[in-house]
C-alpha cells in the first residue's frame, strides 16, 4: 500500500487518466474528487462489503426456499 500525504487542492494521479483531489479537510472526514473515464466503475469499499453481504444472504434464502419447496414434491 502507498501511502501519502495530501494538502486541500493538491492531487493523485493514477496512470493517465485518473486523478484524485483533496477538496476539503474538516475534522476527521476528507471529502475527495475523483475524475475518471466514464467506463470506469468507482464504488465505495463499504458498498461493495454491503452488497457482498446482501447477495450472500439472499442466497442462503433463496436456497431455504428452494429446500422448502422441494420437501413439499
Amino acid at each position: 500500500m502507498l501511502v501519502l500525504s495530501r494538502k486541500v487542492n493538491e492531487t493523485i494521479k493514477i496512470d493517465e487518466d485518473i486523478e484524485i483531489r483533496v477538496l476539503e479537510v474538516k475534522g476527521d472526514t476528507v471529502r475527495i474528487g475523483i475524475e475518471a473515464p466514464k467506463s470506469m466503475e468507482i464504488l465505495r469499499g463499504e458498498l461493495i462489503l454491503t452488497i457482498s453481504e446482501t447477495n450472500t444472504e439472499a442466497n442462503k434464502l433463496n436456497h431455504a426456499l428452494f429446500n422448502k419447496l422441494s420437501k413439499k414434491n
